[in-house]
């Protein structure tokens, strides 16, 4: 007996991908969360500058909400460290000897610092600390460290006004030369957000080198100067290697910290800061602040997921 075999019916076969994406582009279709390009993220940036002045604000205005005494600490806090490495530094160890107005000194470099410091730290959790706003809008990532250093220069606003009643206090008089604060702060706050930014992407792919940075934080804090002075330094220790002078004047934070010093306290002089500082600064802010924007937006399409 024969038997007879259907052919089965031809199976539907899977579109090639160029077919997918050309059905996809006819229906004006899109990447979820695809990267844009360079100039629209900036324009996206922009369009949200509200959003980012509002989110710095509350964040500030919450920070210190359950504590009786408020906003107080976000001026107490840098005062207390100020006082913490004037005992230890100034005092203990003789850091203030050969140096000119040692408090609005120390306090200066402590505040200028601090604004640094909290900007670097709070952009290295800017993504890793808040998937849930990261998974739930969308946004240009980029505005959540920008925000954040916002919100660390706006402390600094507020301990500034304590550090001129300190500077008032121990006879240092208003100068012209005040005015400088305000280049210095706007370069500094460039260098700041980009770092953020750059650590921002580290540790959103590594959320560990939030727990490294205090550390490493730290070390940087006892080389940029901040409780004594380079100048000195390299005045009473000639025997040093060539090298370390030039490498510690332009250390970016010691850059920002005497650029403030120098604007604010008329016993600090030019003599005593790196040649060509400004163009330091300048350097500086820039190499930070669009190299930590571009290096933050390349990885932009990852960030909430996994």
């Amino acid at each position: 007996m024969s038997q007879v075999l259907d052919t089965p019916p031809p199976t539907a076969t899977t579109p090639a991908d160029d077919d997918l994406a050309a059905l996809a582009a006819r229906h004006g279709l899109t990447v979820s969360g695809a990267r844009p390009s360079l100039p629209e993220y900036v324009r996206q940036l922009w369009a949200r500058r509200h959003f980012i002045a509002a989110f710095s604000t509350a964040r500030l205005t919450s920070q210190y909400s359950q504590a009786k005494l408020g906003q107080v600490w976000q001026v107490m806090t840098p005062l207390l460290n100020a006082a913490v490495y004037f005992l230890i530094f100034g005092v203990l160890l003789g850091t203030k000897r050969g140096v000119p107005d040692y408090v609005p000194f120390l306090v200066t470099g402590v505040f200028v610092w601090t604004f640094t410091q909290s900007s670097i730290l709070a952009g290295t959790r800017a993504i890793s600390g808040n998937q849930g706003l990261v998974r739930a809008l969308h946004f240009p990532r980029a505005a959540l460290p920008i925000s954040f250093c916002l919100q660390q220069l706006q402390q600094l606003l507020f301990s500034m006004a304590a550090l001129v009643v300190i500077l008032l206090a121990f006879g240092v008089p208003v100068a012209f030369s005040w005015v400088l604060a305000i280049p210095a702060l706007i370069l500094q706050f460039t260098f700041n957000a980009g770092m953020a930014m750059f650590m921002a992407r580290l540790g959103a792919k590594t959320p560990d080198i939030a727990q490294l940075m205090p550390f490493v934080l730290r070390t940087w804090m006892y080389i940029s100067g901040v409780m004594w002075s380079i100048d000195h330094l390299l005045s009473q220790h000639n025997d040093l290697p060539s090298w370390v002078g030039p490498v510690l004047q332009a250390n970016p934070a010691a850059v920002y910290i005497d650029l403030m010093r120098f604007a604010l306290i008329d016993s600090f002089h030019a003599s005593q800061l790196p040649h060509h500082v400004w163009l330091i600064a300048t350097g500086w802010a820039l190499l930070a602040g669009v190299g930590g924007f571009i290096y933050f937006w390349k990885a932009e399409e990852t960030y909430g997921r996994g």
